[in-house]
């Protein structure tokens, strides 16, 4: 009889508390996928799932002083999922290893979370051979003595806390699923006589674990696994790279010529715990360029498995969208007329567009979006000379994108229209600097001297965010469309959120998904609900006309044209059910379970 274990690794993994960008969701598509498949009797029915990721018991627990995560458990169950898992953590606790649990039910399969608090490792005194020191420090003894990790040189560096937490989260994961691995043998063990306790042995239950490390943050737990020679399948995926994330848009560049020296930018400790993934059964990509990426910084060889994303309902949900633009279109016509007067806009004729990335202005590609903007400006302005309605049209284009969240009594009023420069924080500023050297600021839309404006949200948004105060994919279904021109996105998964609300969207070529269209029979004869730009080898000028173009072509196909703007929408929904998630969680299934 074979136990069979799947635990499920990250930075971000446990609940949505714990999140801070895409992987979060990634993981948590995984956790319900397997679930999914083993209620339909696809996989095996009698694999246990777990969830291991870090808890953050206060704010000033987390190393990223920007989100300040506090874990919230109280959505999950108490861990009931048998005497091993229940052994294994108190055995953990007794070696000083705490750890908060909890359990959730998806398709009438439990997921357990195993959730470790590695603050208080610096106050946790331990004892090796006969030396006493902190967690920590023995932690990264070993860490340097199995694997080579030079911590003395990595904590003098300024994200020596985010190092230190990985390394710490990683050996925790890495004690449970050891720990819970010796369970299977420590009940024959207790045979004095070794043929009966080899016999006891061949009839106990086996435990056989697969791990499954997102991101470079808990590679060394795949990698201390190893070097400890236990008998684990282990699997590594990369989202990113380290060295390409600090290249960003030139990173194609240094594929093209085989430049395989690190960008001076790169923070060298997060790296080499990536360069650990050296060490799994199995590396993933979740795109071509981090495989390539990946081949060239870390001479690491592997697969590509691709993101997806969950699409539960079988239809665009039409009311939504159409009461999302409607609250949208009254929010801008409202905060315009109050703030600055003139002629009130009709809020039917306000076109609402977004994007949404992290403040990462060269990679994100917003230069190039807001050059592309003015000319969409230019082009409104023609169609007006021959549709007299077009000279009424005002297109507002929400760039979403923050250091982090701001304290909402601390917002102006008219927020996010209405930006005052002391809530602006680095790179929010100088996007906001980018809009007014452009002329795209928002209250140019009541004089008519502009058509289509830029109005920067710098603001994680959310019903409380003193903005819009709306939800991401309430955001998205308002909407008339997404653009996504980034000149370094390894996939892209809002993209696909966008397509599960029914918005189409324009995404760069250089993003990791943009291939599935190929796989798509298109519903329109036109560009189609998901346009790729070229952003590789056209030329600058030809890039940013191709971006105005499809934002005219989505604007105006709305304004003029519902039937087909509708079929757009179709389009974009069909290509967000095509990639669901369970093709890629099969691929990850095979490849752990071996």
């Amino acid at each position: 009889m074979i136990q069979r274990w799947i635990v499920l690794a990250g930075e971000e993994a446990g609940p949505v508390s714990n999140k801070m960008g895409g992987i979060w969701n990634v993981i948590d598509a995984e956790a319900r996928t397997l679930a999914k498949l083993i209620s339909s009797g696809e996989i095996e029915n009698d694999i246990r799932i777990l969830v291991a990721g870090p808890y953050f018991p206060t704010a000033g627990a987390d190393w990223n002083r920007g989100k300040m995560r506090v874990t919230d458990i109280s959505g999950l169950e108490p861990l009931s999922m048998g005497n091993e898992i229940k052994t294994a953590l108190e055995r953990l606790e007794s070696l000083g290893i705490k750890s908060v649990t909890g359990q959730a039910v998806y398709h009438d399969v439990p997921v357990g979370y195993i959730l470790f608090d590695t603050h208080y490792y610096d106050s946790c005194i331990v004892r090796r051979d006969t030396r006493e020191m902190t967690l920590t420090n023995a932690i990264k003894e070993e860490a340097w003595r199995l694997v080579g990790l030079d911590s003395l040189k990595y904590e003098r560096l300024s994200n020596a806390p985010e190092y230190n937490h990985y390394l710490c989260l990683s050996y925790a994961i890495s004690e449970l699923v050891r720990v819970l691995k010796s369970m299977a043998e420590e009940p024959a063990e207790k045979y004095a006589d070794k043929a009966v306790s080899e016999f006891a042995r061949s009839v106990l239950p086996k435990i056989r674990i697969s791990l499954h490390c997102h991101e470079f943050g808990v590679f060394y737990a795949l990698a201390r696994l190893k070097a400890l020679g236990q008998p684990v399948r282990t699997m590594a995926t990369l989202h990113a790279t380290v060295p390409g994330r600090a290249a960003g848009h030139r990173s194609l560049e240094m594929i093209a010529r085989n430049e395989k020296r690190w960008p001076p930018n790169t923070p060298v400790s997060m790296a080499t715990l990536e360069g650990l993934a050296r060490y799994a059964d199995v590396v993933t990509f979740v795109g071509d360029s981090t495989m390539k990426e990946a081949m060239l910084f870390h001479d690491l060889k592997g697969i590509v498995i691709r993101n997806g994303i969950e699409v539960e309902q079988d239809y665009i949900d039409w009311e939504k969208k159409n009461r999302c633009r409607a609250r949208i279109q009254k929010f801008v016509s409202d905060t315009l007329y109050n703030l600055y007067g003139g002629e009130k806009i009709d809020p039917e004729n306000i076109i609402p567009i977004f994007t949404i990335s992290r403040i990462e202005i060269e990679n994100k590609g917003y230069p190039q979006l807001l050059d592309a903007l003015v000319l969409q400006d230019h082009l409104l302005r023609h169609r007006a000379m021959k549709e007299r309605f077009a000279e009424k049209i005002r297109v507002a284009c929400f760039l979403i994108t923050s250091h982090g969240p701001k304290q909402k009594d601390k917002l102006p009023h008219g927020f996010p229209i209405n930006l005052t420069p002391e809530i602006l924080v680095w790179e929010e500023n100088r996007l906001y600097k980018m809009i007014q050297e452009k002329a795209l600021e928002p209250w140019r839309l009541v004089s008519g001297n502009r058509i289509v404006s830029a109005i920067l949200y710098p603001q994680w948004v959310g019903p409380e965010d003193g903005g819009l105060n709306m939800r991401v994919d309430e955001i998205m279904a308002g909407c008339v469309a997404g653009v996504f021109p980034s000149q370094y996105e390894p996939f892209l998964l809002t993209g696909l959120e966008a397509g599960r609300e029914g918005t189409p969207s324009i995404v760069s070529r250089a993003c990791g998904f943009s291939d599935a269209l190929k796989k798509i029979k298109r519903l329109t004869t036109g560009m189609g609900g998901v346009v790729v730009v070229d952003n590789i080898e056209q030329t600058y000028n030809e890039m940013v006309l191709d971006y105005a173009l499809a934002l005219d072509y989505f604007t105006w196909s709305q304004v003029a044209d519902q039937i087909e703007y509708r079929l757009l929408c179709e389009e974009s929904f069909a290509l967000a059910k095509y990639m669901d998630w369970m093709e890629p969680v099969m691929e990850y299934y095979k490849n752990l379970v071996v």
